[in-house]
């Protein structure tokens, strides 16, 4: 496993691979030194070409946990400003010196022009309204904290699967996970051929949530729109958003995630993220944890498989 692309790429033992080795980075974080000399020597460049608060950090906090160097781009006052393609700003971070890349860019398919490019690792950390595979590990860790095994839990997921990467990478790790995965979303926000997808489809989300275990929801992306997809947004939260009254609804052993930034107001109603069962920041503290063993399981092993002996290897904590 040189790259980490889509989570379709993985096979399902690699799948489940990463998440049975994410306890042990978890607990790292418990640790008096939370470092371990796993990746030492070693160095991660991020190159995010959109916005992002909690990807972008994750991934470098991850790093430096593996006692990685790191290498932050910032695009916004990069030479891309003076129109330096992708290619020659990667090219460019690779000749310093790197050892992994992780890449966010609004164009589907870029960390994949990536690999025929570079030597080095490519993760990809959101591609367009492609793929977010590691925002799909962390969230299957997630819902195994909280519900055990995903085969045969029912999840809902809601919002904005259009221009939604979280929903399309969700979905095929949850099912693949042996989970049953229903959208609900107007017709407008879901995306063409879902008749293809491994998925059920409907538009009352009142009535999807009396058989759940899990709700996901999702933010408008109005960055990605470009028409008017919904009357307005009142009538959208009417229908579609978790209202205190639907979340009362639920009982509070059914979780709750979302993938942030939050839209209070609109997808959840201001005071549901307060509620115990909403695991928001659980999935960014298991974010870290996540990226820590695509990391590993990258740059750590030396060769597609991992070996037995590599997380006893790398228990002993750094010096001070």
């Amino acid at each position: 496993m040189k790259h980490l692309l889509s989570i379709d790429e993985l096979t399902t033992d690699e799948l489940q691979e990463l998440l049975r080795i994410t306890p042990s980075f978890a607990e790292v974080a418990s640790r008096r030194i939370a470092k371990v000399p796993a990746l030492r020597g070693l160095t991660v460049a991020t190159l995010f070409y959109e916005d992002s608060t909690r990807t972008r950090l994750s991934f470098e906090v991850a790093a430096k946990r593996l006692s990685a160097d790191t290498l932050n781009v910032s695009v916004a006052s990069s030479s891309v400003n003076k129109g330096e393609s992708l290619r020659d700003t990667a090219e460019t971070i690779e000749a310093m010196g790197i050892d992994a890349v992780v890449v966010r860019h609004a164009s589907s398919g870029a960390p994949w022009q990536l690999t025929k490019w570079l030597d080095a690792s490519v993760i990809n950390a959101g591609d367009g309204w492609h793929q977010h595979p590691t925002q799909a590990l962390l969230d299957c860790f997630t819902l195994q904290q909280e519900l055990g095994s995903l085969e045969g839990r029912h999840i809902a997921i809601v919002g904005d699967i259009k221009h939604s990467r979280v929903a399309r990478s969700d979905v095929s790790a949850f099912t693949r996970l042996g989970a049953t995965v229903t959208l609900v979303a107007p017709p407008t926000l879901l995306p063409p051929a879902t008749e293809t997808w491994p998925v059920t489809v409907s538009h009352d989300l009142d009535s999807v949530l009396t058989d759940v275990d899990a709700v996901y929801l999702l933010r408008m992306q109005k960055e990605r729109m470009r028409e008017s997809l919904v009357p307005d947004l009142r009538e959208y939260t009417a229908l579609y958003g978790l209202t205190a009254a639907r979340a009362s609804k639920l009982g509070t052993k059914i979780p709750i995630l979302h993938p942030g930034p939050m839209n209070r107001g609109v997808e959840i109603a201001a005071d549901v993220p307060d509620l115990d069962q909403v695991v928001v920041v659980d999935q960014v503290r298991n974010g870290v944890a996540v990226r820590m063993a695509v990391l590993f399981m990258l740059l750590g092993s030396g060769n597609s498989g991992l070996p037995t002996d590599s997380l006893p290897a790398m228990a002993e904590e750094v010096p001070a």
